[in-house]
Order: C-alpha cells, then structure tokens, then sequence
C-alpha cells in the first residue's frame, strides 16, 4: 500500500491554502490524497489527519470512514463531497470535514500525519467527534494495510 499527495511532498512544507482561514493564505481546502496497491480483500478505507506537535495533543484534523476502496483517489477539496458512502467524523475543531493546519503563532513546526488504513469491512462509528486513539480503537482488529505521510506547516 502506497499513500502521496499532490499537494506536498511527504516530509516537506504543507502550502498555506490548506491551513484554517484564520491563517494568512489559508483557504481551508482539504489536500490531493492518492492511495494506491490496495489489498484485494479491502472493504473500506479509513483516514485520518493528525497533528503530531507535543502542544496539539494528537489533533484530529481530518476523520473518514467507509472510503470506497474504488474512490482511493480524493481529489483536492474532497471534503465536504466525498464519494459515497464515505463518513466524515467530527474533528477536534468541533465540525464534521476538514479541518486544515491553524497552530499558535510561535510555536514553532508542526507534523500533520496523513494515515490510510486498508480495512476488512466497513465501520459504523460510535462516536461522532473521535480522538484519534478512539479512531484507532474503532478500526482495531480490522486494519488490513495502512500507510503513512507526513508534512509540516508554521505558523510565523
């Protein structure tokens, strides 16, 4: 399983527009996600956008589920139209959809991880608003393939 963006390169800058729009630039468009060499037996996929920074606590940025392993490919702006069947979850912000990078000004880099979990069936979720360890507990024991990248965004 393979997981790219063409919004940024994994490890690199994550652009302006896809922060909050409180930030300067920001536009709040949910990133290019591109998931490629799928399982055969996978049944949904799960995703999931983190911020990996020590002051964010693990901020659920972005939580789907029950993405069609045939919609593998989501386009710039998904959120908000994503394929059928699809579940956007609330984030830590407090709405259902993305949720783009907004951290406090001086705090220096922080990691956005973008995970994609291959799962062996779909999920009906329990919790509406979950933290990413409640997502993780939601998918345990199902997680076929996952696959992970990263990009940093500041706020100076």
């Amino acid at each position: 399983m393979k997981l790219s963006s063409k919004s940024f390169s994994s490890g690199g800058l994550i652009p302006a527009k896809y922060a909050m729009k409180a930030i300067a630039g920001g536009q709040n468009i949910s990133p290019h996600i591109l998931i490629e060499d799928i399982p055969a037996n996978t049944q949904s996929i799960a995703l999931a956008i983190v911020d990996r920074h020590p002051m964010a606590r693990s901020w659920v940025h972005w939580a789907v589920l029950n993405i069609p392993p045939s919609a593998a490919e989501l386009q710039e702006g998904a959120s908000g139209r994503m394929p059928a069947g699809s579940i956007e979850l609330e984030n830590t912000f407090g709405f259902a959809g993305y949720g783009g990078p907004q951290p406090p000004k001086g705090s220096g880099v922080h990691t956005y991880e973008i995970a994609a979990y291959c799962l062996s069936e779909m999920i009906s979720p329990k919790i509406r608003r979950p933290s990413e360890k409640e997502f993780l507990s939601m998918i345990e024991g199902r997680v076929i393939a996952k696959a992970k990248i990263s990009g940093g965004f500041e706020n100076s």
